[in-house]
């Protein structure tokens, strides 16, 4: 070996990060670091071209300081530098010499050091009768190490070779070691001067990786042996297995395993249920942890534990508690209330009792939701809700299979999974909205939900067992229940919810709406005040609904416009909202109040309807024009409402003598019947005697009273029927200042409903046949009137052609 100076030299030095350099061996690697570019670049400009490299103890450290680098290194020589795109500088180094820093030297833009020449250290003579036989040994490990790796092209390593050299051999050997060897151990290598022990070293490490292959091919044997099918995630989870088993860990599947059979025994399950979750357990347990079967079975144990099973709510059955936040949250709806009272006096009677279920029916915004939330609230009960509005797969309900992919348990059981107990209030939003198509029936399948005689073994589609519902308190909540079907609508205790009166909605927004909204929006309570004036504007003038869900984002708007004026600095002192400047905050009135005729006038009739949005006064105009009886109907009446005019066209024409018209009017006229705002579709036969009266009138030429509406289904024998949604026109009639009202007989009962604020103000005539209707709603009645009863010949009217 080359002599090498012992006097120091000063060189640039280039910190290496997971890499180390030995003597005689030809390392390619890329300069990135800015320090570290300079100092290559000034290793270049010298005339041997020698630079230092060492290795970093820490390669996260980013610009290493001298506590941070190996003292022993190698002096190299740059045999090639490429200068990359990016502006890194790729290299090939051939290591020389080892070297120590003994110092560093200041530079203004890399690092220098003083380095001294490191030999390595004499052999011994007793050590020197060792040499031999290591070499030899050494060697033989290397070749079975070559041959066994397949990454070492050994033939030409092995020619390189000096077995006279073993300071050489030893350092040819560990740079041609591989990367998945420590950089700590390489750089042992790199700091032992003794060859013979270096040599020891080398043994040691290629022992230890030709032991590491060698168990990884017992581990891939014992693998195929095993494997029937060649697939690839069976062979990863098996070749996992073995590796364990090599290094003496716990398998952890069996954990998994161990922690699902624990919660099985938790989760309360019935007998039946909890055979059938062992047994999917066992077979879950034979599964490799990978194939997609594991993976279903998994998740349906998931279910199955993650489902309440005893859990249950401790029931507040304090009913005085109850009632005072049912007070609290609501104003009015005594019904509802009573009955969630009686409800609770029962509990506190009957300890099992069978779930109830409620169906909770009116307008939008007149709080059949937040009524769920309260009940839940007064009962100390979870809540839920489930919205079904455009459901149309009975999937939804029930759940999917556990053979399609993906597969999911039904609402119902997902819904139970949130509550996480028992018995919550289960809130079934919107249940007149659902649909059906081809891929099922949702209503079909919440029959068994909602019948307290089935649901205590509802049956989930994906759990596949029996599920108990029975302590459910499920509420319903619809629009209308005509949509819904007969027999669903029969296993549900309905509670009709009216619209509220003008003074409902005036004490509701007192105590809910503007004290809500002006904490909402940033107000303080003095700074902002609505008099009740303003309220009753907000009512009649902005909003047009039977609940209060609009007036109270009205409120919130006028807040707002408060909470813009008390930032700008535009207002000292609280802001009053009257009627007189409501304008100023909302601007133009919306909607004209629906208002009596200001006169009485010939063919035009006042009838009450009933709208999902409330009651409203319709407006029935009928005239006569020469042709030859036709009659037309406009105003986009429905098929039922068009009968209904028909109907009455005929009752009028059987009676047209008797009333003292023209009888023979039909032949020479064409009557035209109009309901306005003919863009509002319009339906029922609730105005039926509303448009008889219209149609007479007009024949008669008798004005109809101005103060007087009416509603009721008509008959061809001029008998006056029952007809529903009276307390919603009631009100409507009530806002129009319309103050006698014409009910059918059979309606009477319907007057216990009505706010005594209305009825105290109100003459409600009770009918039973349009004659009664005539005597109380023309201005004169026509003579000669006809008696009450008929006679006989005009009993069946005779057959006409339209």
């Amino acid at each position: 070996m080359k002599e090498t100076s012992p006097e120091p030299m000063t060189l640039p030095l280039v910190p290496l990060r997971d890499m180390v350099v030995f003597p005689r061996m030809m390392a390619p690697f890329v300069v990135g670091r800015a320090s570290s570019i300079a100092a290559l670049e000034a290793a270049l400009l010298s005339s041997e071209k020698r630079i230092f490299l060492a290795a970093q103890r820490d390669p996260k450290v980013d610009e290493p300081q001298a506590a941070d680098v190996h003292e022993i290194g190698v002096v190299a020589t740059v045999v090639q530098s490429l200068k990359l795109p990016n502006g890194h500088i790729k290299v090939m180094v051939e290591g020389l010499v080892r070297g120590r820093v003994r110092g560093w030297v200041p530079a203004p833009d890399h690092r220098v050091v003083s380095v001294e020449a490191v030999a390595p250290r004499p052999i011994s003579s007793p050590q020197a009768a060792e040499l031999a036989p290591y070499l030899q040994k050494v060697l033989g490990l290397f070749e079975q190490y070559a041959k066994l790796s397949h990454q070492l092209a050994f033939e030409g390593v092995l020619s390189s070779l000096k077995l006279d050299d073993p300071d050489a051999f030893g350092d040819m050997l560990a740079g041609h070691l591989p990367t998945a060897i420590a950089t700590a151990e390489k750089q042992g290598l790199l700091e032992t001067l003794n060859p013979l022990e270096r040599l020891q070293k080398l043994q040691d490490l290629l022992e230890i990786e030709i032991e590491k292959i060698n168990i990884d091919r017992r581990i891939n044997n014992k693998v195929k042996k095993q494997m029937e099918r060649a697939q690839k995630e069976y062979y990863l989870n098996e070749k996992i297995k073995a590796i364990h088993q090599e290094l003496g860990k716990k398998d952890e599947k069996s954990d998994e395993v161990e922690e699902l059979k624990q919660k099985i025994e938790d989760a309360g399950m019935p007998k039946e249920v909890k055979e059938k979750a062992l047994a999917e357990l066992k077979r879950l347990e034979a599964m490799p942890n990978v194939s997609a079967e594991a993976t279903v079975s998994r998740n349906y144990i998931d279910w199955l534990v993650s489902v309440p099973w005893k859990k249950a709510s401790r029931e507040m059955k304090d009913i005085r508690h109850a009632e005072r936040i049912l007070n609290e949250d609501h104003y009015g709806l005594v019904k509802i209330k009573e009955r969630i009272l009686e409800f609770l006096a029962v509990r506190q009677l009957v300890t099992e009792t069978k779930g109830s279920i409620l169906c909770f029916a009116g307008p939008p915004g007149v709080g059949k939701t937040s009524l769920a939330k309260s009940i839940a609230r007064s009962l100390n009960r979870k809540f839920v809700r489930l919205s079904l509005g455009g459901v149309r797969d009975e999937a939804e309900i029930r759940g999917h299979r556990r053979t399609y992919i993906g597969a999911f348990p039904g609402q119902i059981v997902q819904m139970m999974k949130k509550a996480g107990t028992v018995n919550p209030v289960f809130l079934l939003d919107e249940v007149d909205k659902m649909s059906m198509d081809f891929r099922g029936d949702p209503s079909s399948a919440l029959l068994e939900v909602l019948d307290p005689e089935q649901n205590h073994a509802f049956v989930d589609h994906y759990l596949d067992v029996e599920y108990d519902l029975s302590k459910v308190m499920f509420i319903a909540t619809a629009n209308v229940v005509h949509p819904i079907p007969p027999a669903l609508k029969d296993r549900m205790e309905i509670i009709q919810l009216s619209g509220y009166t003008p003074n409902e909605k005036l004490a509701i927004a007192r105590q809910f709406l503007v004290p809500k909204q002006v904490k909402e929006n940033g107000l303080k309570a003095g700074q902002a005040a609505f008099e009740d004036g303003a309220i009753y504007g907000l009512i009649e003038r902005y909003t047009r609904e039977a609940g209060v869900r609009n007036l109270e984002r009205e409120i919130a708007s006028v807040c707002r416009k408060i909470a813009r004026k008390v930032v700008g600095k535009d207002v000292e002192g609280p802001v009053t909202v009257t009627a007189e400047n409501l304008s100023d905050f909302l601007g133009k009135t919306r909607f004209r109040p629906g208002k009596k005729g200001e006169k009485a006038e010939v063919g035009l009739a006042q009838g009450l309807a009933w709208t999902e949005a409330g009651g409203d006064v319709l407006h029935v105009e009928t005239t006569l024009m020469r042709g030859k009886g036709n009659l037309v109907l406009t105003g986009q009446l429905g098929e039922v409402m068009q009968e209904s005019a028909r109907a009455a066209l005929s009752y009028v024409r059987t009676r047209a003598e008797l009333y003292g018209a023209d009888p023979d009017f039909y032949e020479k006229k064409d009557i035209h019947v109009h309901v306005p705002e003919g863009a509002i579709p319009k339906d029922g036969p609730s105005a039926g005697i509303t448009m008889a009266l219209s149609i007479l009138s007009a024949v008669t030429r008798v004005a109809v009273r101005k103060d007087v509406a009416m509603t009721g289904e008509i008959t061809l024998r001029g008998k006056v029927l029952p007809v529903g949604g009276i307390k919603e026109k009631l009100l409507a009639a009530y806002r129009a200042g319309i103050t006698s009202i014409v009910l059918p007989n059979e309606n009477e009962k319907d007057l216990d409903d009505i706010p005594e604020e209305i009825r105290s103000v109100m003459e409600f005539h009770l009918v039973e046949d349009v004659d009664d209707v005539v005597r109380i709603a023309l201005e004169s009645a026509p003579a000669p009137l006809a008696p009450k009863a008929p006679p006989a010949d005009a009993v069946t009217p005779p057959e006409v052609s339209h």
